[in-house]
């Protein structure tokens, strides 16, 4: 079947309508989806992403200035977008008290923490270097004992000029920068940033390539849900957990490698088409291993639920309530584990997902159980969908029709990671991409992360940590 896919609408809007405008795009069930800004020369254009499903609509204003009116009140969820803005770009937002640094790191912890202040209150500083082989980020907690009052959370410590690399050269060029942001979500943001080079292109994905992709992200989120309980076991101390479903991870890998080359589907995704292409045999050998390890994980989850050390530390922790989750712009199995049910597939017009519902728990409390719970369920639902495909037999590459006579020159890719909604936004000169722009699903729940501890004890913080499973090479540009 070959479904439409759907223009962005964009739009500029005057300065002194803005906030009326983001106003009016948010409601109806609008969400905020990003924000980003790019520097003309003599003026600072301010964009602002709001998704309705799979429709993504674009706003934006322009200040010589370099100042615009904030929207993180009508919008919590902008705050970290207007701050990064303030901080890479000298745009300046007015209404926006304090407007703390995000990505700029002052020596004084003041001027970028919360002040807390009282009998017995102090601070506990983790990272940012940390034991074992994970990103930087730095945790300031602030504590009573050992209950936590807040958290802030600074990351942004590789600054490693990735949108300015993929600017400037053809479209395979930014793929190969955007691509590796994030080993983990490799595979989302390429197809995010394929689907927004296309869309600005005026071109839609053949029936196959829709396909190709779904395949592709599926296999990437089998091995990350895999790895997120393997790590939540870990972070309760419970080593045959850990260890079960950390081996059910690695035959996921190796699968992917014998799919695709590469345990992390490197070099999987192209512009304008795949690289993955399986015969009808390969595709029935995959189907088996695919349902031999989603056999295994449902017996691991079963152990799971009877390991009382493991059941006892799961409850009322790390909650998310759904209106903060809301209220945040949570995304993801931290969203769905608070009771927003939103989940991209079931909206993509681009890709092959049928009639995917998303995954909620029957108590989606938001708490380190819904999460983990969310985990198991999209694991039923991977091995289904990734079952369903490969019994259709052969897998072509597929490629790239023309949809629309004038190319609009700009596209955004809208794709659900493992850990969420990532949006990629692309700007073309001809056959030069002149701006990109990855938010990414960790980047979105990075603020959530920080509301859920507080309240909690200390001790936990890990656990909780865990059961959101961000990336932290997902915020570093």
């Amino acid at each position: 079947m070959t479904l439409a896919v759907a223009k962005p609408t964009a739009a500029d809007v005057p300065l002194p309508l803005w906030r009326k405008a983001v106003a009016a795009a948010l409601d109806g069930g609008g969400r905020f989806a990003g924000a980003y800004a790019t520097d003309d020369g003599d003026e600072l254009r301010w964009r602002v992403l709001v998704a309705h499903g799979a429709l993504v609509r674009s706003l934006a204003c322009r200040s010589a200035a370099r100042r615009v009116p904030s929207v993180v009140d009508l919008a919590p969820a902008a705050g970290w977008d207007e701050r990064e803005a303030h901080d890479l770009h000298g745009l300046g937002f007015d209404g926006h008290e304090p407007l703390r640094p995000l990505v700029d790191h002052p020596a004084d912890p003041s001027a970028w923490t919360v002040p807390m202040t009282g009998e017995g209150v102090h601070d506990v500083a983790v990272g940012p270097i940390h034991a074992g082989v994970i990103e930087s980020g730095h945790f300031r907690f602030h504590l009573v004992g050992e209950r936590i009052l807040a958290l802030d959370a600074r990351l942004f410590h590789k600054h490693r000029g990735l949108e300015r690399a993929a600017q400037g050269g053809d479209a395979d060029h930014g793929l190969a920068h955007v691509g590796r942001a994030c080993a983990a979500c490799h595979v989302a943001s390429s197809v995010a940033y394929a689907q927004a080079v296309e869309l600005a292109q005026g071109r839609r994905p053949s029936d196959d390539l829709r396909v190709a992709r779904t395949l592709l992200l599926e296999l990437e989120r089998l091995y990350n849900h895999l790895n997120d309980v393997s790590a939540v076991c870990a972070g309760v101390g419970f080593a045959p957990g850990a260890m079960a479903f950390a081996a059910l991870k690695e035959r996921a890998q190796r699968l992917n490698a014998r799919l695709t080359g590469h345990r992390f589907l490197f070099g999987s995704v192209a512009v304008g088409g795949s690289t993955l292409a399986l015969s009808g045999g390969a595709a029935r050998t995959a189907g088996e291993a695919v349902r031999s390890i989603g056999d295994d994980a449902a017996k691991a989850w079963r152990s799971l639920m009877f390991a009382r050390s493991v059941q006892a530390r799961l409850d009322g922790v790390g909650v998310l309530t759904r209106d903060d989750a809301v209220r945040l712009g949570a995304v993801g199995p931290a969203a769905r584990a608070s009771g927003v049910r939103e989940d991209v597939r079931t909206t993509s017009p681009r890709l092959a997902y049928g009639d995917l519902a998303a995954a909620v728990p029957e108590a989606p409390a938001g708490d380190v159980r819904a999460r983990l719970q969310v985990r198991a369920l999209e694991l039923e639902s991977t091995c289904a969908v990734l079952g369903e495909l490969l019994a259709s037999g052969e897998i072509a590459p597929g490629g790239v029709v023309t949809a629309a006579r004038d190319a609009p020159n700009f596209g955004t890719g809208l794709v659900e990671s493992p850990r969420g909604a990532t949006l990629c936004a692309v700007e073309l000169d001809g056959d030069r991409v002149a701006r990109v722009h990855l938010r990414t699903g960790s980047y979105a729940n990075w603020p959530a992360v920080a509301h859920a501890a507080a309240g909690n004890l200390l001790p936990d913080f890990p656990l909780i940590n865990k059961s959101f499973e961000l990336c932290y090479a997902c915020a570093d540009r």
